[in-house]
This record gives C-alpha cells, sequence and structure tokens, in this order.
C-alpha cells in the first residue's frame, strides 16, 4: 500500500449514504472523468483495506465532539494498510473546521509503536523516512495533542475501500467504503479477526473529495443520481455498537446512523 503523503491538506469531503444499485450507478458515471485506484486488489473486488487505531482521552471527548457535530473538531489516529507489519503505520490529524478538512500525517516505523504510546519523546530514527523533517514536526504535534489530552487507543476501525482517482493526481476522487467493523484496542494492531463486530452500516459510504471547487461533473453526478449528503462517522458509529469496553453509555444507537457526524 501507499507510502506516499501530504503533510497538510485541505480538502473538502461530501459524504453520502447509498445502496448498491445507486453505487453501480455511480461508478459508471465516474469511469468517464476518473479511474480505479492503482492500489485497489482485484481479489477484494477492487477495493483495499483500511485499519485506523484511534485515540481518545478517557472522557471520549473527540468522540462526543464528532457526536454532537461540533464545527471545530479533529481526531488523532493512526492509520494502516495491511495485517502483517510490513507496512508503516500514518498517525493522523485530521481536523474539521465547518465542511473543510485539514489532515497532516506523520509516517512511522510499526516498531517505534509501543515506546511512543509509552510517552517516550519520538526520535528521528522512529520515521519511515529519516530525512522527512515536516513528518517529523507533524509528530512532535501528534504527540502533543496526544499528552495534553491524556489519550489513549481505544479502537480498530476496519473497513474496505473502493476507490476512484484523478490520472495524474488525487485532488479529485471518489470513494465506497463498505464492511465496516470494530475492535477494542487490545495492545496490538493485528487483533484476532473473531475480535472485529459488525458496524451494522446498511448502505455504501460514498464520499466525494476535492481540493478546491466543486466539480461540474460532480454536480452533475449528484443530480443524476439523485445523491443527498448526510453526516456518518466510522469511529462514532463503532463506538455506538461497543461501547462496553470504551465505558461509554451508548446513544442513538443504529437507527439514526445516517445522523451521525464525520
Amino acid at each position: 500500500m501507499r507510502f506516499e503523503h501530504h503533510y497538510q491538506r485541505s480538502r473538502y469531503e461530501l459524504k453520502y449514504l447509498i445502496d448498491e444499485p445507486c453505487a453501480r450507478q455511480v461508478r459508471d458515471f465516474v469511469r468517464s472523468y476518473l479511474r480505479r485506484d492503482p492500489y485497489a486488489r482485484p481479489a477484494m473486488h477492487h477495493a483495499y483495506p483500511i485499519y485506523s487505531l484511534y485515540l481518545d482521552d478517557p472522557g471520549m471527548a473527540l468522540y462526543r465532539a464528532s457526536f454532537q457535530g461540533q464545527k471545530n473538531r479533529f481526531k488523532l489516529r493512526m492509520r494502516y494498510y495491511d495485517y502483517n507489519g510490513k507496512s508503516p503505520l500514518f498517525c493522523e490529524i485530521k481536523r474539521r473546521v465547518n465542511d473543510v478538512v485539514l489532515k497532516r500525517r506523520a509516517v512511522i516505523k510499526r516498531d517505534a509503536l509501543g515506546r511512543l504510546l509509552a510517552g517516550e519523546p519520538p526520535r528521528v530514527d522512529d520515521l519511515h523516512d529519516q530525512t522527512d523533517g515536516e513528518s517529523f514536526d507533524t509528530l512532535h504535534e501528534f504527540l502533543r495533542l496526544r499528552n495534553a489530552l491524556h489519550a489513549e487507543p481505544k479502537m480498530i476501525v476496519y473497513y474496505e475501500r473502493e476507490a476512484w482517482v484523478a490520472a495524474h493526481d488525487d485532488a479529485v476522487r471518489i470513494t465506497f467504503d463498505r464492511q465496516a467493523g470494530a475492535a477494542n484496542w487490545t495492545g496490538t494492531l493485528e487483533p484476532a479477526p473473531a475480535a472485529f463486530e459488525p458496524a451494522k452500516i446498511e448502505y455504501v459510504v460514498l464520499e466525494l473529495k476535492f481540493d478546491d471547487r466543486f466539480p461540474l461533473w460532480m454536480r452533475e453526478l449528484a443530480r443524476a443520481c439523485n445523491l443527498y449528503r448526510t453526516k456518518m462517522g466510522k469511529y462514532v458509529q463503532c463506538v455506538e455498537q461497543v461501547p462496553r469496553a470504551l465505558g461509554c453509555a451508548g446513544g442513538r444507537g443504529l437507527r439514526d446512523y445516517r445522523f451521525l457526524n464525520a
């Protein structure tokens, strides 16, 4: 899976919940403008796996900020793309300011995780690329926020992503997310498959992503496929599914997942 990343990225992410017939209609439409992500796996129906380890404070403040739909909020997570320990970890600070998403990423070695979670300061040799100064700055900021909140790993969220991208860059992307599930953190990035509980999201999560203006063809796509924007955060949804281990009393539950926030 890809190692390239953007240190600071500002983009718009518009979410929709659609059924599979609509997903096929959207896919047929975007073929004229985008191509399949080159990292798609044919054996997974041209998708690829995404694992995200979410950190939160003892009172679950980051979860609650998303659940309540606060306009200015952020997430702390560590993302990885395989289950065998060979790929690096992407430490991400994902901020949302109204409709704009700001994301910073630091790329670290997996074997640095335990030491960093134990509270030790970051070292240059923690980085996947030791010459990557901007990544090191982002790692410092990630750990500063984590320490300020006393945040700890809470949950691994899994899903399978089908992505379509522009031919020469990823300033415009469309993604379909399916098969979401979650496992409580038990000290390993590779919990037993049985530890994952399905998130029971009945629809495909469609996201239209762009860095600047809403492309005209995306507007036509939304009209042609009768798309209506919604809010649905996988982390929030998965916390609702696994409340006991997180010490969370739960909330609205499955029937209201359409109204949960990104």
